[in-house]
């Protein structure tokens, strides 16, 4: 009997102790995750992290957490933008560049003004510019007498300093949008190694008016290394270029963007210099304008259609691209001809577009908290989403007409675009992810096929000061197990 109150009593006393002892830690994450984010020395409480079936209604996540708190998601803000543009506007939207003759042609002259109204167009680089004014050469013009003007007025952005977000105002994904965006408003400079004339060979292009610009730079023995310091370039002086160091032979060839230091005049240099390139002539001069009323375009230049700069955005992460086709969200259906005594349509703006994709995302996606946007392209401080609304709306996007040409715009991992150069074992072709990366962010989201064949919607966020650059090989690890479900089909 005395045996069995003290047997008793310990079993109570042990059960009492167990109850006062912590509990078993819960393991948030998978063992690699949790080891790749010791290793990588990652707060948790950095991360935003979202698995789930691609398919709608199908199973509770694989893997969520902090899916809730909203956080800046740097470019893959753009998914949303480009979303919502494929299903607002269509894969097939084209922007129409209207080219108007304001004077009669004869023997070659123009007698009057060439008009050029910028309606948006994200991809009205070089080579269609080029394209453009051969087509009003092909209307039998050869001497422009009077002026080119240039009709900005379909957007209406605010001005800003292209070093203000981060103090690189020389880099093109600082170029501000523009209802007649021209190349970007940068100038390419390529670099090609003449051993003979033991000088670097430079082409620019487009040849911009008013603007001198080197032809060659000496070579210099060595390592390639950091050419572009090695050439001391000074782009202070919008009207001359200048290089004052040397080029590394080694290098080969290279080509240098740079966004030109004075973005409010390229678009006149650009015309003029390119009208000039292929034999105009223009007695007048390039100027800002709009199109009289009653005008009728003489002819139009259609853009490529959207599925393909869609395309360019997320392969490439095109920040000024992301925001034209942002603004274009805003813009009337139809451009229409401007008529005496009715009101311009109005212009396209940031805030406009905002509330376009609010009403957008309210329809497509009742009862998601929508994000924050400012411009669309995730070059921002403010832009915010949580990792759950992005994942569902990936989630929409994947049973919808537009998923193919959503899906094909993003990079794959370890083949092209901004994944060209992942460090995949196993993902590489399978994992379709849009990057994004800011001084204190860095992020993936997209779509990853795993091993049973089911596809699964990932977002991985980091917001971060200090290491953000430490999260690729978590998000790396974060891949490679959304890859392994066997588990997963077995359990369901």
């Amino acid at each position: 009997m005395i045996f069995r109150l003290n047997l008793a009593a310990f079993t109570v006393a042990v059960v009492v102790l167990c109850a006062a002892l912590p509990a078993p830690a819960q393991t948030l994450f998978p063992p690699e995750i949790d080891a790749a984010l010791t290793r990588a020395k990652l707060p948790k409480d950095a991360i935003s992290i979202l698995v789930m079936d691609a398919a709608l209604g199908r199973t509770a996540p694989r893997l969520s957490y902090r899916a809730n708190i909203p956080v800046n998601p740097a470019s893959v803000m753009k998914l949303v933008t480009t979303y919502a543009a494929l299903d607002l506007l269509g894969p097939a939207y084209t922007w129409n560049t209207p080219v108007y003759l304001d004077g009669s042609v004869h023997n070659g002259i123009l007698q009057g003004n060439l008009i050029i109204k910028g309606v948006g167009d994200p991809k009205l680089v070089m080579e269609r510019l080029w394209l453009l004014l051969r087509r009003v050469q092909g209307l039998g013009i050869k001497t422009i007498a009077g002026d080119i003007i240039l009709d900005h007025s379909a957007f209406d952005v605010p001005e800003v300093d292209p070093a203000s977000f981060d103090g690189e105002a020389l880099r093109p994904y600082n170029a501000a949008p523009d209802a007649l965006l021209l190349n970007f408003k940068s100038v390419i400079m390529t670099f090609s190694p003449d051993r003979g004339a033991g000088v670097a060979q430079i082409g620019t292009d487009p040849p911009l008016a008013g603007v001198q610009l080197p032809t060659s730079v000496p070579l210099q023995a060595g390592d390639c290394g950091d050419y572009r310091a090695a050439l001391k370039a000074d782009f202070s002086d919008a009207n001359r270029i200048r290089l004052a160091g040397a080029y590394p032979a080694n290098c080969g060839e290279k080509i240098w963007p740079v966004a030109y230091a004075d973005p409010k005049s390229y678009a006149a240099r650009a015309v003029e210099g390119q009208w000039r390139d292929l034999g105009g002539k223009l007695t007048g001069r390039v100027r800002d304008g709009a199109v009289p009323a009653g005008l009728r375009p003489a002819f139009e230049q259609a853009s490529p259609p959207l599925a393909d700069v869609v395309r360019d955005i997320n392969k490439y992460s095109n920040n000024v691209m992301a925001q034209q086709v942002f603004l274009s969200l805003s813009l009337p259906p139809s451009l229409p001809v401007p008529s005496a005594g009715f009101p311009a349509p109005p212009a396209a703006t940031f805030e406009a577009s905002r509330e376009v994709v609010r009403s957008w995302w309210k329809e497509r996606l009742p009862g998601v908290d929508a994000p924050t946007l400012e411009n669309g392209s995730g070059l921002s401080r403010n832009e915010r989403i949580t990792a759950q609304a992005l994942g569902q709306m990936l989630q929409a996007a994947y049973q919808s007409p537009v998923m193919p040409e959503l899906m094909s715009s993003l990079p794959i991992a370890g083949v092209d675009g901004t994944l060209r150069r992942a460090k995949t074992r196993t993902a590489q072709g399978v994992a379709h992810l849009k990057t994004g990366s800011l001084r204190d962010v860095t992020a993936v989201a997209g779509y990853v096929l795993g091993a049973s064949g089911r596809r699964y919607v990932l977002v991985a966020i980091v917001n971060h000061p200090t290491l953000v650059n430490n999260a690729r090989p978590v998000f790396e690890a974060l891949v490679e197990w959304t890859l392994k479900d066997d588990d997963q089909r077995r359990r369901d």
